[in-house]
């Protein structure tokens, strides 16, 4: 005798799923890499601005650690280079493939060394002076340098060997601290622009790609696997006796295994993470920078209202943590992928832009945020 489930039972079992492991954790670690990279970032910037003032011969003058920071132009643009990196990698990537493994490792072993210097660097620094080794044409290195890259190159081995999706996450997580932290967004009209693009992006490629292609072009690149090199090697060296190496899942998303249901799992593209990511991090800086210009003014400031307690990083990210809620319950509802740009872009860019106008800030975030002005006594936090 079979029984249809009651509206109660199906909700429960929503409720569930949302409360699995995998689900959790799609709340919690990009929220963490945000916040982390974007501390990074910020300390990155006041740790230049302190060597600058000192600028002595040695050091001579500083270029910021090599951040790159977008124009109008690139925030455009950026949206365009991503769909044709997609369709190439749609098109060519059984062709390809061996090039897109080799040039991912080489990148994520760079991005998780920068992940794991801070580690090092806190393990060795009651046995390490900050002398430099000298490595020839390579450059001069810490040793805390040289052991999270060589850390970072044994991870990156390992997951060649292996395929964990545990590696692979590691190796993602890299990938999202160095970009948020090495690129920058100088104004919230560049954000603006550039969230709202790659909005239009992701909606276009998830819901219409597959009238034009015959097929989910963001869903396929996604979930293809390349071949490992390991194998590639043992056949043109003739290792007949070798073992068969698993196909390598390429970082591009981070992959969370559910622990209450074998073989369900919860996946998040990195983009979904970095560029709202590099909108938290903007908005870290203009209030870092307006604390400072607040400290810097005329005493007698009076005390600040109950709105302007809550920074502007705070409110994206909670307006992030909604939007990754909503993009959970839309999977759910729809059984199907769904665009979380569609969903975080709004929760956080909105909240952020009504908060500025309410604060005043808006005219002065949208175009010049990092100019320095005379700033009135009764100035808001």
């Amino acid at each position: 005798m079979s029984s249809i489930p009651s509206q109660t039972e199906v909700n429960s079992s929503q409720m569930y799923s949302l409360m699995d492991s995998s689900r959790v954790s799609t709340f919690l670690i990009p929220m963490l890499l945000i916040v982390y990279g974007s501390f990074r970032s910020l300390n990155m910037e006041q740790e230049a601005k302190l060597k600058e003032k000192e600028n002595t011969p040695k050091d001579g003058c500083v270029n910021d650690n090599n951040v790159q920071t977008l124009d109008t132009m690139q925030a455009l643009c950026l949206p365009l280079g991503a769909s044709v990196s997609l369709l190439v990698m749609f098109f060519f990537f059984d062709s390809m493939q061996m090039l897109f493994a080799i040039c991912t490792a080489i990148i994520a072993a760079i991005a998780l060394a920068f992940l794991l210097l801070p580690m090092c660097q806190y393990i060795m620094k009651p046995c390490t002076e900050k002398k430099k080794i000298s490595l020839g044409v390579c450059g001069r290195f810490t040793p805390a340098e040289l052991v999270a890259f060589s850390l970072s190159v044994s991870i990156v081995c390992i997951w060649v060997l292996t395929g964990h999706w545990l590696l692979m996450d590691a190796m993602g997580m890299g990938l999202c601290v160095a970009f948020i932290a090495f690129v920058r967004l100088p104004s919230l009209k560049v954000s603006t622009l550039l969230l709202t693009g790659l909005l239009i992006y992701d909606v276009f490629w998830v819901f219409f790609s597959s009238y034009i292609f015959s097929s989910n072009v963001m869903v396929r690149v996604a979930t293809k696997t390349a071949d490992n090199p390991v194998n590639l090697v043992a056949r043109r060296l003739h290792i007949n006796g070798a073992k068969e190496v698993p196909k390598l899942s390429l970082p591009g998303k981070l992959v969370f295994p559910s622990m209450q249901n074998s073989g369900h799992f919860s996946m998040l593209g990195l983009g979904d993470i970095v560029m709202p990511g590099l909108l938290l991090c903007f908005v870290l800086r203009y209030d870092a920078y307006k604390r400072a210009q607040l400290n810097s003014a005329d005493a007698g400031v009076p005390p600040t209202k109950h709105l302007n307690r809550i920074t502007y990083f705070h409110c994206s990210l909670i307006g992030y943590f909604f939007g990754l809620l909503t993009a959970t319950v839309s999977s759910e509802v729809f059984k199907a992928a769904q665009p979380a740009l569609l969903y975080l872009v709004p929760f956080t860019l909105f909240p952020l832009l009504t908060m500025a106008y309410l604060k005043g800030d808006l005219r002065r975030m949208w175009s010049e945020p990092f100019i320095a002005t005379n700033l009135p006594k009764n100035l808001d936090v």
